[in-house]
Formats: structure tokens, C-alpha cells, sequence
């Protein structure tokens, strides 16, 4: 009890100042669980994400806007199916949660499981704590499934994995929930691996940062504050960087911008995320206006050119937040704690950069690029041996936001998502605001297509390229039409794993009974 207090006060700070929130409630007991040691006592996860609900809707940021956050869940813990079903739409009012966002953080085990068509179990947490002394939520399942389903002091039920798939599906479907964090993915590459566990993601599926418990003890007793997660953002237009063929200038622009955000930020009142921000500096710069951009010099959003040009974007973009992070830290002779654990020391992380040139192959490509140095394996190495020397500011430095709506005011395409609809109609309060896609003109109009009209197995594919250069995590959006079913929306989630992506944010459906005109929506 005193760990939710703790978080609901935090929650509530946080919103406060504008935050958007995550909390992951994997830790706490399934309903039924026992409570000091009497059974059946224990409410489960669904009355204290009711209760984020509330702090949330309460905490309205002087009542300009409601506070926002995401409960998440593993999807081992025995109250899934509970927690899914709060958002359906004839769900209760007592079981459902209307403004609450939900996100299941699913580990490789359960996609394996599902591959293979073998049942699954789902734990009760307190027992699987009381019997390893460890956490459900802290486990690595592939190592340790099978001491769980064998254990006989834990208590679990057995469900089926791909039906469970397409109840995430079906969800999806209604309410564009769940939020789906593959976990086995996001630690894979993580190059904090050895500091700790990233173990959720943020509002918005773009943050992946190593995450530690706090233990808060009773009142007159100090309490163990550990990291927790701190996100400063900011975004590069795409086509302004090409255009004034700045990549470098850019990246370091926004780095230094984001480093003082992250110098200046004091949330006292949130401990966690303070320790967090004072010890690994960390920030998430990402991109916007990739659809922009590319249809302005008539390149298919699902084109090979178009893979090729984010494969070289996006490692220059890498690149140079590296070399930036480096000088920082070699001017101030600071790094992040404990870089000397993390593999940028040990030079594993710059392994496939010796190894592959990302220059494009496709001349119309290359061209885009004239102007701008992009670096080579040799340059990597170099870097490699300067970040041995000096180390980084940063422990995390790049992540992809969605930026729905600092995109409108930049003229830009959401960041490297494709388009919804060529001219998007918003509406705000009482008025109604049209925005036409940037540079649209009658030369480039079938370069924007729309996203309900594209392959999703080609629109992964290109994000998987991208992620490959990303360290944190890529806001990930599906759309689907009416004609999609819940097993093709299923595979989705399938070839995302596989082709290594750390998150899927929204699925937006669109029905194709009530499509319109284009042409005529003006």
C-alpha cells in the first residue's frame, strides 16, 4: 500500500507539470490473491488502474487539458484477460476504463508459445514471489517459464496463446488498445543491458530505458529511492535537415538543446525520475515529415528507395548524436553512471557499423545526400575509439515520437509515420481545420498515399529499418480498413517481433463503407 500511494502522489506531480504518465502494474497481486497470509482478500490490478484513472482526470493541468497516462501489465499476470476487457465498449462502468490507456508488455516466451501452438500459463504474482523471492515482472521468461509452470507452490491456469492473440486484436479493433511493448526485443539491443532491465515504455511507445523499484517504507522512515524513467523530447523536420543538407549541424543543434532541458529539469517531487534524469542524462531526439519528404521528391513511402534512404537518414542520424554525446561528455569530463558497464564502452555496440557501409546503393538516392558527409565504417571505428577514451553524456540519446500535432504547426507529416489522408480535417472545440499535406502538388499527389491503403508488412519493414539505428524506441501506429480481420491484424503483431520492432503503439481502424472522396472532403 504504501508503494501505490507512492506512485498515485507521483502520478499526480507529474501530471501536474505536464507529463505524460507510465506505470506498470505487474507487480501488484492478482484478484483473489492472499494478503497477509488470509485468501481471497486481494482486488487485483483493475482498482488501482481505476484509481490512476481518477488522479489523472483530477490532475487537468490547471484545466487546460486532462492528464494522460498508461497503466501496463505482462502479459503473464494472471488478471490479462481482466485487464483487456476494460476496454470494451459494453464493458461496465465498474470494469471499464474509459480514459486510462492500457499497454501489455509481452516477452519473447509467449510469442514463442504461440508459434508453436502450446498452451500457456498465467501466475499470480504474490506466489511466485513468495516461492523465488523474485518478481514475476523482473523474471527473464525464456530462462525461467519452466521452473514457473513447475513449481508447486505457484499458483497458475493455463490459457491458449493465439486466442489470446486475437483478443488483442479484437480489442484493437474497438478501442485501438492495447499498446503492445515487446520486451525480449527492446533488451535485446539494449546497450544498458548490464545496469539494469528495461521492463516498460512510455505514453507513447517511443521510450525504452532501464527501470529500477523504489521501496518506500512507513511514514518517519526513509525510503530507497532507484532510477526511474525520464523522457526530454524534441524532433528534427526531415526535410528541412536535407534541404539545408545540415544533418550534422542539426543533430548537434538538438542535442545541446535537449542537454539543457535535461540540465535545468529539478522534479523534486518525483524522486525517481530525479535520480534518474541527474545520473543518465538521458534524451530522445527524434524525426518528423518522413512521408513529407519523400513524396516531395516523388519517392514511394513503401519503396526499396525508400528503405534505402532511412537505412543512411538514420545512421548518420545515430552517428552524429554519438559524436555529440562524446564531445559533451569529453568537455566536461562527465559521463553517464556506470558507462563502463554498457556496451558503447566495450565497443560491442559499433560492431555492425565496422562491419556494413549503409551508404545507398540506389543513385536517385545517393544524390539526396550530395552535400553531406556520410560516414563509413573507418569513421565508426574512430568513434568507436574516441567513446573508449572520452565515453557519453548520454545514457539513451534518440527516440521517434508520434508528433501529431507540433507536425501541423511545422508543416510536416507525423513523424516517420505514412499519411492518414491527404487533406486531414481536424476539429478543435467548435471549430473545424483542414490541413493539406505538405508541398502537395499535382506532380507528387500519388506519392501521398494513404496508410489504410498501404502493405503494413511493407510499412514494419521500414520501420524495422530505422529501428536498427534507433536506441530507445519508435512510436509505432497500424491501420487497418474494415475488410481486415482480427488473424491478419494478429500477424501483424507476429512479423513486428520478428522483424525486431520494440513497441506497437495505436491501430487506427478506418471503415470502408464511409470512405469519401478526397477530392470532394474540401
Amino acid at each position: 500500500l504504501n508503494s501505490i500511494n507512492y506512485v498515485l502522489n507521483t502520478c499526480g506531480q507529474l501530471s501536474k507539470i505536464g507529463g505524460g504518465v507510465a506505470v506498470n502494474l505487474s507487480k501488484l497481486r492478482a484478484r483473489h490473491e492472499s494478503i497477509k497470509g488470509i485468501e481471497n482478500c486481494s482486488s487485483g490490478v483493475l482498482p488501482v488502474a481505476k484509481l490512476l484513472e481518477d488522479v489523472f482526470s483530477y490532475v487537468n493541468q490547471l484545466g487546460q487539458r486532462p492528464g494522460a497516462g498508461v497503466a501496463y501489465l505482462n502479459v503473464f499476470h494472471w488478471d490479462i484477460e481482466e485487464f483487456l476487457d476494460t476496454k470494451k465498449i459494453n464493458a461496465s462502468e465498474k470494469a471499464r476504463l474509459q480514459t486510462l490507456s492500457i499497454g501489455l508488455i509481452i516477452p519473447n516466451q509467449f510469442m514463442s508459445l504461440a508459434q508453436r501452438n502450446e498452451k500457456m500459463h498465467v501466475f499470480a504474482p504474490h506466489t511466485v514471489y513468495q516461492a523465488l523471492g523474485e518478481h514475476l515482472d523482473d523474471l527473464d521468461m525464456e530462462a525461467r517459464y519452466e521452473e514457473l509452470v513447475n513449481h508447486p507452490d505457484i499458483k497458475k491456469r493455463e490459457l491458449d496463446p493465439r486466442k489470446l492473440l486475437i483478443q488483442i486484436a479484437r480489442m484493437q479493433f474497438e478501442s485501438g488498445y492495447p499498446y503492445i511493448v515487446f520486451k525480449g526485443n527492446a533488451n535485446a539491443a539494449h546497450a544498458l543491458k548490464d545496469m539494469g532491465q528495461i521492463k516498460m515504455s512510455n505514453l507513447c511507445t517511443e521510450i525504452f530505458q532501464l527501470q529500477e523499484t523504489s521501496t518506500i517504507h512507513d511514514y518517519g522512515e526513509k525510503d530507497i529511492i532507484r532510477r526511474d524513467i525520464s523522457c526530454n523530447l524534441g524532433s528534427l523536420n526531415i526535410a528541412n535537415v536535407m534541404e539545408e543538407k545540415a544533418i550534422a549541424q542539426s543533430v548537434f543543434a538538438g542535442m545541446d538543446a535537449l542537454t539543457s532541458v535535461s540540465d535545468k529539469s529539478q522534479i523534486k517531487n518525483a524522486p525517481g525520475v530525479k535520480k534518474a534524469n541527474d545520473e543518465l542524462h538521458a534524451v530522445g531526439l527524434g524525426v518528423m515529415n518522413l512521408h513529407g519528404y519523400l513524396a516531395k521528391q516523388n519517392i514511394p513511402y513503401e519503396s526499396d528507395e525508400a528503405k534505402q534512404f532511412v537505412r543512411t537518414f538514420f545512421m548518420m542520424m545515430n552517428y552524429y548524436s554519438i559524436l555529440r554525446s562524446m564531445e559533451i561528455a569529453k568537455e566536461r569530463g562527465e559521463t553517464f553512471k556506470d558507462f563502463e558497464k554498457s556496451t558503447y564502452a566495450c565497443g560491442e555496440y559499433f560492431e555492425r557499423y565496422l562491419k556494413t557501409d549503409y551508404a545507398p546503393s540506389s543513385k536517385r538516392v545517393l544524390t539526396l545526400f550530395e552535400g553531406m558527409t556520410i560516414p563509413t565504417p573507418n569513421d565508426w571505428d574512430e568513434l568507436k575509439q574516441k567513446v573508449a577514451t572520452h565515453g557519453l553524456y548520454h545514457a539513451y540519446r534518440l527516440a521517434i515520437a508520434p508528433t501529431q500535432s507540433i507536425g501541423y504547426i511545422q508543416n510536416a507529416t507525423p513523424s516517420v509515420a505514412p499519411i492518414i489522408d491527404v487533406i486531414e480535417r481536424r476539429t478543435y472545440g467548435d471549430s473545424t481545420t483542414y490541413y493539406p499535406m505538405p508541398y502537395l502538388s499535382v506532380e507528387n499527389f500519388f506519392a501521398y498515399k494513404s496508410a489504410y491503403h498501404m502493405n503494413m508488412f511493407k510499412v514494419i519493414d521500414l520501420v524495422a529499418e530505422i529501428q536498427e539505428h534507433i536506441d530507445q524506441g519508435i512510436s509505432t501506429t497500424l491501420y487497418v480498413d474494415s475488410n481486415t480481420s482480427t488473424k491478419d491484424l494478429a500477424r501483424y503483431y507476429i512479423y513486428a517481433h520478428q522483424k525486431g520492432l520494440k513497441a506497437l503503439y495505436y491501430t487506427r481502424t478506418k471503415n470502408l463503407a464511409f470512405e469519401e472522396c478526397v477530392s470532394c472532403s474540401v
